[in-house]
């Protein structure tokens, strides 16, 4: 249960809990959803699973709610991304069965995170971004 706290409610509290000031400056907040919460992984688990589903749909439903005060509420859903819990024979095994046939970086995810913020993505709220370099095709 502390998997679904951590990625799900965590989410709320930190948003509402920051709401004032996101109203006051016009901000945005990002949920980091993954390619697990729209399908199957051998090693995700129900709560991981479950957890980054509904927060998906939470970050629609936050958009909704928070838009009227010009607070924009998207998420990124990653898959695999080159990072320490990512092991070296995970990597090798999935990378070419990705079409772009390799892992993401954190630099990347980090981008789109930045672009989802900035005046360009002004007009952007209530969207999930697969970042996956095709994996969820």
């Amino acid at each position: 249960m502390s998997v679904f706290h951590v990625n799900f409610l965590s989410s709320i509290f930190f948003a509402h809990g920051l709401f004032d000031e996101l109203k006051a400056g016009s901000g945005a907040a990002v949920n980091l959803t993954s390619i697990i919460g729209s399908r199957g992984h051998p090693f995700a688990g129900t709560a991981y699973a479950t957890s980054k589903a509904a927060l998906a749909c939470l970050t629609r439903e936050m958009a909704h709610d928070f838009a009227p005060h010009g607070i924009r509420v998207n998420a990124i859903a990653p898959g695999e991304i080159k990072t320490g819990i990512l092991s070296p024979e995970t990597e090798r095994r999935l990378a070419p069965s990705i079409p772009m046939q390799r892992i993401g970086t954190p630099e990347e995810a980090a981008q789109v995170i930045f672009f989802l913020c900035s005046q360009p993505a002004s007009y952007v709220t209530g969207e999930e971004l697969q970042i996956n370099g095709g994996q969820h095709l």
